[in-house]
């Protein structure tokens, strides 16, 4: 079964406007992975499709998607697909490849349908394409890893960064995913902009009872959004994206727009805050 719902792009001072409920209309994502179905959300923000796809030990494929426009959605797409989940399958243009628990596949433009069986639960990021690259396993060990933080702020954590220049060479789409130390809950601050591009977020690993702080708006206008686990939301290129939770946690994040620089960003002033 394949769901798709479209989320059309607003502007900072039309959110200004927005109650938490209309907040959460247009950047929360809720009621992913549902066993035995494809779900996807088409953002007009730089056209990020995200979502996911549990197979629950059958196989789901992913094809035609009519939000792409095109008879197969990687005809002029390209994809990124976490595993959160126990080793499953996914299978590209005649080749099975085993994903393991926080390993990521990019699968390049062209590369036709994708088949998604066994036990994962994929989280899936596709963003349009202008060349096809080789389609490629990332395991953890492949990643780069970037330490950042300290337990006084409370941030202490680690980025690992599998769709990145650096590791493997995609169009337009970055990706990975940031781990916390025990005691550490703050993610992305002091905060910054990137107007060149747009990003989402997916906490996981969240204990059920806790909660995640999302924080977004424009630096001078800020707003928040409260995040369960296996929530996504989906921030502007006008926003800050950032936020605390009730305990430890992960989130990936996923970057579109004009460039791949990991490191193209306006950096806000924690004075500038309000």
């Amino acid at each position: 079964m394949l769901t798709t719902e479209t989320r059309y792009a607003i502007d900072p001072a039309t959110a200004k406007t927005l109650d938490t409920e209309q907040l959460r209309d247009h950047f929360h994502v809720g009621g992913l992975f549902a066993p035995g179905e494809i779900r996807l959300v088409y953002s007009h923000y730089d056209r990020l499709i995200l979502g996911s796809a549990v197979p629950a030990g059958g196989s789901l494929t992913l094809d035609r998607v009519e939000a792409s426009g095109t008879p197969s959605i990687l005809d002029r797409r390209e994809m990124g697909v976490l595993n959160i989940g126990e080793a499953g399958t996914v299978s590209v243009a005649g080749q099975d490849h085993e994903i393991g628990t926080g390993e990521v596949l990019y699968i390049g433009m062209g590369a036709g349908p994708v088949t998604f069986s066994g036990a994962g639960r994929f989280y899936v990021l596709s963003a349009p394409a202008h060349a096809a690259h080789p389609t490629r396993l990332i395991r953890l060990a492949d990643a780069r890893r970037v330490e950042l933080g300290a337990r006084e702020t409370a941030n202490e954590r680690v980025i690992i960064q599998f769709l990145h220049p650096e590791v493997c060479q995609t169009c337009q789409l970055l990706m990975g995913y940031t781990q916390f130390a025990e005691g550490s809950v703050w993610n992305t601050m002091p905060a910054h902009l990137h107007d060149r591009r747009m990003e989402a977020y997916l906490y996981f690993q969240l204990p059920e009872a806790a909660r995640v702080f999302h924080l977004m708006g424009e630096p001078s206008q800020t707003r928040h959004i409260v995040m369960a686990n296996e929530e996504a939301v989906i921030s502007p290129p006008w926003s800050i994206h950032a936020g605390a939770g009730t305990s430890s946690y992960t989130f990936c994040w996923a970057m579109a727009g004009d460039n791949v620089d990991f490191t193209d960003m306006d950096m806000v002033d924690m004075g500038d805050l309000r």
